[in-house]
């Protein structure tokens, strides 16, 4: 996407403005914006509507009208209405502007012409020498703010009493996405891969524990099922 103006243009959000979508973002209610200026990248024209997806600071998250995605924008590219606010009309009698000193107008330096140098008269004064103006350099361009970069990812592994894995991924300050299962082996895999000794064994503990209660619960009903067939082979013998 190219860069967006960085200039604050009239009827952006305010700080009401965004206290009052954020506000309603808080009661689940639908927050719109609209966009300042166009973006043709993504074929957005101005005064597109935008559904605010989430509020941090001065960024604000949206989804524009036909695109599938969540895109940060800055507060002054959006505004609250689609269509931007009338001018103020200008007053009929302008003020006095404050007295400042008039500055003198930089002098424009003729090139100098070689001539045949005259003969000085012996009562005649010496010419003055031409004067040098140096202009004043141009004022640098104010610095572009850089981007804010994408959220925060928190990345957690649970483990269930009957061995039952799942991960859940949380972006920045939002809600923790879906828990998804996944298997020991592959919990064992990541942490393995990631060469932190407490995780692996922190891991390793919880995988034994439920391989060890899982050997004895095949011993147990090993033990039950000699049991059966002993009983059954003795009901067996019974009969003529």
């Amino acid at each position: 996407m190219p860069p967006r103006r960085r200039s604050t243009p009239t009827g952006s959000l305010t700080p009401e403005n965004l206290e009052s979508l954020a506000h309603a973002l808080a009661e689940g209610k639908r927050a719109t914006v609209y966009l300042i200026e166009p973006t043709p990248s993504l074929a957005l024209p101005e005064g597109t509507s935008a559904k605010v997806v989430s509020i941090d600071g001065n960024t604000v998250t949206i989804r524009p009208k036909g695109v599938d995605d969540e895109l940060p924008f800055e507060a002054d590219e959006l505004r609250i209405t689609r269509n931007p606010p009338a001018s103020p009309a200008k007053p009929s009698a302008a003020k006095p502007a404050a007295s400042k000193p008039a500055s003198r107008p930089a002098a424009k330096v003729a090139p100098r012409v070689a001539s045949p140098t005259p003969t000085p008269s012996p009562t005649a004064p010496a010419p003055a020498a031409p004067a040098v103006v140096t202009p004043s350099p141009a004022p640098k361009p104010a610095a572009r703010k850089a981007r804010k970069g994408p959220d925060s990812v928190s990345v957690t592994i649970h483990a269930g009493v009957d061995n039952d894995w799942s991960v859940t991924v949380t972006h920045g300050a939002r809600r923790p996405g879906k828990a998804q299962p996944v298997s020991p082996e592959s919990v064992s895999r990541a942490v393995k891969e990631l060469g932190d000794d407490s995780a692996v064994q922190a891991v390793e503990a919880v995988i034994t524990h439920a391989r060890e209660e899982a050997s004895q619960r095949v011993a147990e009903l090993r033990r039950q099922l000699e049991e059966a067939q002993s009983m059954l082979a003795a009901l067996d013998g019974e009969n003529p």
